[in-house]
């Protein structure tokens, strides 16, 4: 069963995440009831690892843009401004931990930064750029401020208030239709092609795609493989025993090569060795970092 955290998210995107956990610490917030629509949650990462020594976190992708303070270790794609927006990855999203480093997220609903903002997400699809070209200084002030001794609580709470500062007089109803609809594709596995959206909110293809670019930033086909492939990842971290092709089945792919090119582009092994990895792990093995990538 995918560990939902909420309404429109899942956890089981981090691959490896006992791994992860030996290397850094991940702590998430819940967001305040008056951004419960927008945003998903905070988290705070930390690490300190000794010189000459490195972690590669690996995650898989969410519908879901991210507003980050970077403090530490620099990395690719992060420039002198450390406070940024990352639009939705379309891919797996790695990132090598070195030194000392911490990072504040607050991870935003699958078209929340956009209706915040008053913008269009697909214009930051698979982009890291400075949160200045998308939300207002007087927001990004406080959590510019920031620092690395603050409790992730006391800085989720200054992200909360500042964002809040932007919440809209009246919800966009496009927002909050699409909303209840990526919150259904997220909890109902039979949901797997968009022509069942199509039937579900009488919307025509044209338009859930052009609402799903404008908010989501990706388009309904791609959100509901994400969430299927979740689906698939968690069952097989859960110790799924059957057959692969009847999980890739129950999941939308009844091309089982298909489904198999799919799941080792996105994850980086193919699925029987992902599941023997998983059985590693669950057995608590202690192969070397390769042989439990």
């Amino acid at each position: 069963m995918v560990d939902r955290t909420n309404a429109t998210s899942t956890t089981a995107g981090i691959l490896r995440p006992a791994e992860l956990l030996r290397h850094a610490s991940l702590e998430r917030v819940a967001s305040g009831a008056a951004l419960g629509a927008y945003v998903e949650n905070h988290w705070c990462l930390r690490w300190d690892l000794p010189e000459g020594r490195s972690f590669t976190s690996r995650t898989l992708p969410h519908p879901a843009c991210t507003l980050r303070l970077e403090l530490g270790q620099p990395r690719a794609g992060v420039g002198e401004d450390r406070l940024v927006v990352t639009g939705v990855v379309t891919r797996r999203f790695d990132i090598t931990l070195t030194g000392r480093g911490w990072v504040l997220g607050t991870k935003f609903r699958p078209g929340g930064l956009a209706a915040l903002a008053g913008a269009r997400a697909r214009d930051w699809t698979d982009r890291t750029l400075p949160a200045a070209q998308v939300l207002p200084a007087a927001v990004l002030a406080p959590v510019r401020g920031l620092t690395a001794d603050v409790s992730p609580a006391d800085a989720a709470a200054v992200a909360d208030d500042a964002l809040s500062g932007i919440l809209p007089e009246r919800a966009d109803p496009v927002y909050a239709s699409l909303l209840g609809l990526v919150t259904t594709m997220l909890a109902d596995r039979d949901l797997q092609r968009v022509t069942q959206l199509e039937q579900l909110t009488g919307w025509s293809r044209r338009r859930l795609e052009r609402s799903f670019a404008t908010y989501v930033g990706a388009t309904p086909k791609w959100v509901l493989a994400r969430y299927r492939m979740h689906d698939v990842v968690a069952a097989l971290d859960a110790g799924y025993d059957g057959s692969l092709a009847d999980l890739a089945a129950s999941s939308g792919w009844y091309d089982q090569a298909h489904f198999g090119r799919e799941f080792t582009a996105l994850v980086g092994l193919p699925p029987s060795e992902y599941r023997a990895h998983a059985r590693e792990r669950r057995s608590g093995s202690t192969g070397s970092p390769q042989q439990r990538a």
